[in-house]
C-alpha cells in the first residue's frame, strides 16, 4: 500500500470535552469542529535522566509528561469560550469572564495533517487552554484577519494515555470515525460504528 513520505496543513480541530467517572473510567463528548486552524505548535515535555557507572552512561531514564505550546486560530468559537475555557454568558447574551475560575476543563483535541497519500489524524487524550491574550491592530490599506492561540497542555491521563495518531495501517473503519467520536485503544473493530465518509466530520 501507498505510504505518506510528507505532511502538511493543518485542518479538521475538534475539542470533546473529558468527563472522569467516579469508578476512574473515562468517557468523552462528541468531538466539535473549531474551525479556522492556522497552526499548531506543541513541544514534548519531560527529562532524560542519565545514570552512570563503569565510565559511561549505564542506564538511562525518560519521562513523558506530555506536551505544551500553542493552538493558533482565526476567531475562538463562543461554545469553546463557554463549555472549556469557562466564561459565562449573560440574559443579555455578553460573555463574562471571572476570576474566581479556578478548575480547568480537560478535553481531549483531535486534528490531521495532510499529507501526499493520506491525511494523519491525531488525538490528545488530557488537555487544558488557558485564556488567550487580547490583541488586534488597526485597519491599513489593505485588511489582514487578525489570529488569537490557545496555550495548550497536554498531560498524560492517569492511566498513562497520551496521544494517538493514524499510521500505515489503520483500518478504514478507525480512520473514517476518527472524528465521531474520540477513539480508545481498548475499543475493539466491534465497538466502533459503521464506516463513513472520509469527509463526513462535524
Amino acid at each position: 500500500m501507498p505510504k505518506n513520505k510528507v505532511k502538511y496543513n493543518l485542518k479538521n480541530v475538534h475539542a470533546a470535552i473529558l468527563t472522569k467517572g467516579d469508578d476512574g473510567t473515562f468517557s468523552y463528548g462528541t468531538p466539535v469542529a473549531i474551525p479556522g486552524a492556522v497552526s499548531l505548535s506543541l513541544d514534548a515535555e519531560g527529562d532524560s535522566s542519565p545514570f552512570y557507572a563503569d565510565g559511561i552512561v549505564y542506564f538511562r531514564t525518560t519521562a513523558n509528561n506530555g506536551y505544551s505550546g500553542d493552538l493558533e486560530i482565526a476567531l475562538i468559537p463562543e461554545w469553546f469560550r463557554t463549555d472549556i475555557l469557562q466564561e459565562e454568558k449573560d440574559d443579555n447574551g455578553v460573555l463574562i469572564e471571572r476570576s474566581d475560575i479556578t478548575e480547568s476543563v480537560y478535553f481531549a483535541l483531535l486534528f490531521e495533517f495532510d499529507g501526499d497519500v493520506n491525511a494523519i489524524r491525531h488525538v490528545l487524550y488530557n488537555c487544558t487552554a488557558s485564556r488567550p491574550s487580547i490583541e488586534s491592530k488597526t485597519k491599513e490599506s489593505s485588511i489582514e484577519p487578525g489570529t488569537e492561540t490557545l496555550s495548550l497542555t497536554a498531560d498524560p491521563r492517569e492511566d498513562g494515555l497520551v496521544k494517538a495518531r493514524t499510521g500505515d495501517e489503520t483500518s478504514d473503519n478507525t480512520y473514517f470515525n476518527w472524528y465521531r467520536s474520540v477513539y480508545s485503544p481498548y475499543e475493539t473493530a466491534d465497538d466502533l460504528t459503521p464506516e463513513g465518509d472520509e469527509n463526513d466530520v462535524n
